[in-house]
C-alpha cells in the first residue's frame, strides 16, 4: 500500500507562489500516473493536474497557464507549481496515484496540505 504526504501549502497573497511536494512510499512509482487534487469546504474534491509516467501533463481549465505539475521518479515525488495563485484556490490540496480511476481507495489518500489564499 503507498503511503502519500504531501507538503508545501500554506497561506499566501492572491498572485503569490507556492509549491507542493509529494512524497510516495512502499510502492512503484514511475510506472503510475500522478495526479493533484483539491478540496474545497463544504465542495467535492476535484481533479487539478496530471501527469502521466511519460510526462505528459493536463490540467483543468481554471488552473490552466497558472499551475505546472512535474515528477521525480528517482525521489519518488510529484510537485504542483503554483503562480499566480487566486483565492478560489484556496483548499486542501492531495496527491494520488492513476488520478483518473473512477473510483479512487478513500484509505489511499494522504492528509493533504492547506493552501490558503488571501489578503
Amino acid at each position: 500500500q503507498v503511503q502519500l504526504v504531501e507538503s508545501g501549502g500554506g497561506l499566501v497573497q492572491p498572485g503569490g507562489s507556492l509549491r507542493l511536494s509529494c512524497v510516495a512510499s512502499g510502492s512503484i512509482f514511475n510506472i503510475y500516473a500522478w495526479g493533484w487534487f483539491r478540496q474545497a469546504p463544504g465542495k467535492q474534491r476535484e481533479l487539478v493536474a496530471v501527469i502521466t509516467n511519460g510526462g505528459s501533463t493536463n490540467y483543468r481549465d481554471s488552473v490552466n497557464g497558472r499551475f505546472i505539475i512535474s515528477r521525480d521518479n528517482d525521489k519518488k515525488t510529484v510537485y504542483l507549481q503554483m503562480n499566480s495563485l487566486k483565492p478560489e484556490d484556496t483548499a486542501k490540496y492531495y496527491c494520488n496515484k492513476e488520478p483518473l480511476r473512477p473510483n479512487i481507495p478513500s484509505g489511499s489518500w494522504g492528509q493533504g496540505t492547506q493552501v490558503t489564499v488571501s489578503s
